[in-house]
Formats: structure tokens, sequence, C-alpha cells
């Protein structure tokens, strides 16, 4: 005879009775529910300065143009020569330092110009007492401060009209970097 062995069978589950999703602690869905993993936290981020700060965006402006006009004038006085692209990084570092830390107000394209023009001027300025030094032998701060009048008097000898449109350029250039960085 033979007998049949069934193999062992694991023990019935009972069926899973459908469960009502749990209730929302005081009303709210979005409450953390039992059981629940929290996600990791962020580390901490310092706030961000507040946008459309006119003072900030201004003094930052003002900053960016002196020290632009200086690498500029130290450019054109140590190539002997007015470079374009460099006039549009004036105007452009101007533009880029207004927008950023100033925001969107619409004056700061304005002023980002306006200063662009200034910075360009000076630093042709500064490039034309870095010539004048060289030539004569003499000091820089001496040319520059002690006979300004003859340093404006060669800049006005050597202007050409390349010289403005690098202005106009510088102009644009702050003019849309400061609309661009306040984006």
């Amino acid at each position: 005879m033979s007998e049949s062995v069934t193999p062992p069978q694991p023990p019935a589950q009972p069926e899973a009775q459908p469960q009502a999703p749990a209730q929302p602690v005081d009303g709210n869905p979005y409450a953390q529910q039992p059981g629940a993993v929290l996600p990791p936290q962020a580390p901490y981020a310092p706030p961000v300065p507040p946008k459309n700060n006119i003072a900030l965006g201004l003094v930052t402006a003002v900053v960016a143009a002196l020290v632009a006009a200086g690498i500029y004038g130290v450019v054109i006085g140590t190539t002997k020569h007015e470079i374009g692209w460099a006039a549009v990084g004036v105007g452009f570092v101007i533009g880029l330092a207004a927008g950023k830390l100033g925001g969107r107000n619409p004056v700061l394209p304005v002023v980002s110009a306006v200063l662009a023009l200034g910075a360009v001027y000076l630093g042709q300025l500064v490039g034309e007492a870095m010539i004048g030094a060289d030539e004569l032998g003499v000091n820089f701060s001496k040319v520059f401060f002690d006979h300004f009048d003859v340093v404006q008097d060669a800049w006005k000898a050597d202007a050409d009209p390349i010289t403005f449109i690098f202005f106009a350029i510088a102009a644009f250039a702050a003019f849309s970097g400061a609309k661009k960085a306040a984006l």
C-alpha cells in the first residue's frame, strides 16, 4: 500500500481586510502619518539678501567702475592701444555688479551705462598718463595728478571715431548687463 504524503502547508494567512486610510491629524491631510520616516534635512543656508536694493547696487557699481577703469587704463598703458573687448568688459562688469546686487530697479541700467562712460574715459586717461610717464621717464602719479590738463589734451589729440565707439559699446554692455543680471 502506498500512502501518499502531502507536503506540509504553511499556516493559512487570514485574508487582509481592506482598511480605511489613516485619518489626518487635525484635519491636515499632509500631516505626518504614524510610522512614516522624515526626509533628511538640508544644511542651513544663510538668507539671500533682498533684491531691489538700489543703494547696494549703486555703491557696487561705483566701486566696479573705479576698479574696471584702473584695469582698463593699465591695459591701454601697457599695450599702448585701445582694446575694444576691454571696453566691453568694463561696461559688462559694471552692469553685472549693479544688477546682481541691486536687483531689477529700472534706475540701475541707466546709472550703469553712465558709469561705464565715465570708467572708459577715466581708463583712457590713465592709459594716456602711463604712456606719457613712460616716454618722459617720470612717475605716473606726477603726470596724472600734477599735469592732468596735459593728459586731457593728449587724450583729445589721440581721440578718433573708434574711441567714441568704445564709449557706446561700454555703455550698451553696462545697460544690458544690468538688465540681464537682475533676472
